[in-house]
């Protein structure tokens, strides 16, 4: 019986990402969970029009907390993926945008969110044959 390489395995697995330098691949998947994150994805497809208010955000994002929201947005702008701007106004006035590397990101994010749309149907019949299955 031969014996099998884990690492060969897994480079065999992820196919493209083989060719990934090992010491990256704990940034490329800190990077993917903040950037995968349901509300990351949301804000930046609703983001993709223009300059959005904070309360404007929060209606467009059905579901989130206002928690939730801020620390969304405090990552999204540490990593460059959206800008905050502050208006000296009264009442104050803060608006976030998409920074250019969050637009690069968009087109991803939109295709990502049409699939679940066109595949919900079928996504949530399996979820119920599987509850009612046990498996």
């Amino acid at each position: 019986m031969k014996m099998v390489d884990e690492a060969e395995v897994t480079a065999a697995a992820i196919g493209p990402c083989a060719a990934i330098p090992a010491e990256h691949m704990g940034f490329i998947r800190e990077t993917l969970d903040r950037v995968g994150d349901k509300w990351s994805l949301l804000i930046i497809a609703v983001l993709e029009p223009g300059p959005l208010r904070y309360t404007d955000l929060q209606r467009q994002v059905p579901g989130i907390s206002q928690r939730m929201l801020s620390l969304t947005l405090r990552q999204l702008a540490e990593d460059g993926l959206i800008t905050r701007a502050a208006y000296a106004e009264v009442p104050p006035r803060v608006e976030y945008t998409l920074a250019p590397l969050g637009r690069g990101l968009h087109e991803i994010v939109t295709s990502l969110i049409g699939w679940a749309a066109d595949h919900h149907d079928e996504i949530r019949a399996n979820r119920e044959r599987a509850a009612t299955t046990g498996s």
